[in-house]
């Protein structure tokens, strides 16, 4: 194989991105990163674990951008990390079993699984069902795994893995949520 060969062939290797770490704007970063790939004619899937609401994005999808599939699997809730409730664990597994459909279709480019590192910390969800799907993708796709706590397991098999780490958070004063900035 010639340098020109293995060049175009490491090229076309789709990655394993995660971004994780305890500040805000991991979600925020993915749908970037889906923007970005839409941008460029990428096919492109987020399966959004743990969310249920109609945040800021999902609704500029489903207005400015038809191309983006987006998929949820989670209630308008908080899960309890140490006493899931029985759905919370359920909606998880569905969401695992539509990654692996989607993946395993073909269909798309780039697939985002948002969130998906809180519900493998959660125990929502087996991480060796999550390390197993990603190491078997098909070569050229490209995956996106986001949340806080992404498993040292994660991290190893990951081709690129950022962290977002809180510096200062207006929570901290008092200033509560808001359409467009928390969602």
């Amino acid at each position: 194989m010639s340098v020109m060969q293995s060049t175009a062939s490491i090229a076309k290797r789709g990655l394993v991105m995660v971004i994780t770490g305890n500040g805000k704007g991991k979600t925020t970063s993915s749908f970037g990163q889906a923007l970005r790939a839409l941008g460029q004619g990428y096919k492109v899937c987020v399966i959004q674990f743990m969310k249920g609401r109609k945040y800021g994005e999902v609704i500029a999808a489903e207005k400015f951008l038809p191309d983006l599939q987006i998929y949820q699997f989670g209630l308008d809730s908080f899960v309890m990390r140490n006493n899931p409730a029985p759905v919370d664990v359920e909606m998880a597994q569905q969401g695992l079993a539509k990654a692996k459909e989607i993946i395993a279709g073909g269909d798309y480019n780039m697939v985002i699984l948002d969130e998906i590192n809180v519900a493998l910390d959660f125990k929502l969800i087996p991480e060796e069902e999550v390390l197993e799907m990603v190491k078997n993708k098909p070569a050229e796709l490209d995956i996106l795994l986001s949340g806080r706590y992404a498993s040292d397991k994660l991290r190893e098999i990951a081709d690129l893995v950022s962290e977002v780490t809180e510096v200062k958070h207006h929570y901290n004063a008092g200033i509560k949520d808001r359409a467009g900035i928390e969602y």
